[in-house]
């Protein structure tokens, strides 16, 4: 952020797991949010999904749609259609190859390039015309147990291809610092915590004064492979998979074994649940049921992957996680065809189920303190975004470490996006750009 230059034009887009959000800056220093009329209303978020179906008069027999249009097109016709969410999360994945789509194969970047096709078409004039600066926002550290940087900086590049223009990358917190810094008159020492569907990103800036040459300076970066949707799964894998069979038994000959868990590792994540329903899987679940020593609980698993009933569900998982950053106890109450599961839960039984997870977001913390060679007394402020960073959990984390009064939050769904755009804009750009990759 420099004040000596004019600002030129840019586009800043923050493609995240769970949702996405276009910002655009004119060249005059304002920013614009790309604005989506969706069915039911009209917002900046984009939920980062993808839908298909099989349509005779479509080229190539696919028809599909993505973000809320792909929801509306999902819940129309469940059962004729393919759901996708969060398929960011598997950019990394040395294991995912492609999905299985009908009677086609579509890798991470054809599903990429689809998905883009629709948000730009989607988001009218922001995406018209584009201006020569693209800025696209990544991970400091991609989602799995061993991610593979060069693989997802490839897939990320056939994916924005299509774009036709040069693309520039940028850590993620990096965007919501320099939309944070925008606010302060006094030069500061910021660190913001990116909270999203699958990652949880640090990084400290440099805040100078607006009159100085060269405003915002990066210092560093660290990352963590977890977040809302590892929480999710917290929810999932506690409160719910014991409805649907974990932990029960079955017979077998003279023998009561407890079901292998491999029976639900595909609801780990949205992407794999949503890839579950085919005869190979049904079949093994209907001899399952058969031999369990509950079958009406195998009978609701049977339920989530015949009917294809995990959108819903994990709307119901996050509706409940919602709940509890603000209340002591919720309901947790799902209901579709075949499928009817009621269960009460409180925060303290969440706090503890996330546990593990708060510790790593700890560590992550700590790593970008000594990257940077700071101590927590020489931060300022602390920006935290993203939906987890609503969670009180997450939030005390920070508070015990910075203190209450340097923790400020907002905007927490497009500050990436809107920073993004401004350091597009910036004509010292390059020194935001990254090429490097995160070690673990």
């Amino acid at each position: 952020m420099s004040a000596s230059a004019s600002p030129v034009p840019a586009v800043g887009i923050d493609f995240g797991t769970t949702n996405s959000v276009v910002a655009r800056t004119a060249g005059d220093g304002a920013v614009d949010l790309a604005e989506f009329a969706a069915p039911g209303q009209t917002g900046s978020v984009f939920r980062s999904a993808l839908c298909f179906w099989q349509e005779d008069a479509v080229r190539g027999g696919l028809a599909h749609e993505a973000g809320p249009w792909a929801i509306a097109e999902f819940l129309g016709f469940p059962q004729g259609s393919r759901f996708i969410q969060s398929f960011k999360s598997v950019a990394a994945s040395t294991t995912f190859e492609h999905a299985q789509i009908f009677t086609k194969r579509l890798r991470f970047e054809d599903l990429g390039r689809t998905f883009l096709e629709h948000l730009t078409a989607h988001a009218g004039d922001t995406l018209r015309n584009l201006p020569e600066r693209i800025v696209v926002g990544r991970p400091v550290r991609y989602v799995g147990a061993r991610p593979d940087p060069a693989l997802a900086a490839t897939r990320y590049g056939a994916m924005f291809a299509g774009l036709g223009r040069e693309i520039h990358y940028v850590y993620e917190p990096l965007g919501a610092a320099y939309s944070f810094a925008s606010r302060l008159t006094d030069p500061a020492t910021l660190l913001v915590a990116d909270f999203g569907g699958g990652t949880s990103d640090f990084s400290i800036v440099r805040v100078e004064a607006p009159d100085a040459p060269r405003r915002c300076v990066p210092l560093a970066s660290a990352g963590v492979g977890i977040a809302g949707d590892r929480f999710d799964f917290r929810i999932m894998d506690q409160l719910v998979l014991p409805l649907l069979g974990k932990g029960g038994t079955y017979r077998s000959f003279d023998k009561v074994l407890e079901i292998p868990p491999g029976h639900f590792a595909d609801f780990s994540d949205w992407s794999r649940l949503a890839l579950m329903r085919n005869k190979r899987t049904l079949d093994q679940l209907a001899k399952l049921r058969h031999a369990a020593t509950d079958p009406a609980a195998i009978d609701r698993m049977i339920a989530v992957v015949e009917q294809e009933l995990g959108y819903g569900l994990y709307e119901a998982i996050g509706a409940v996680k919602r709940a509890l950053s603000s209340q002591a106890h919720a309901s947790f109450t799902f209901e579709g065809e075949g499928l009817s599961v009621t269960a009460e839960v409180s925060r303290a039984d969440f706090e503890r189920w996330i546990a593990p997870d708060l510790a790593e977001l700890e560590r992550g913390v700590d790593r970008v303190l000594a990257r940077a060679g700071l101590a927590a007394d020489n931060i300022d402020h602390v920006f935290v975004t993203g939906g987890s960073s609503l969670i009180p959990a997450v939030r005390q984390l920070f508070e015990r470490r910075f203190g209450e009064s340097r923790i400020a939050s907002g905007d927490e769904l497009t500050s990436i996006a809107h920073g993004l755009a401004l350091i597009g804009s910036a004509p010292d750009l390059a020194e935001w750009t990254v090429e490097e990759v995160e070690e673990a």
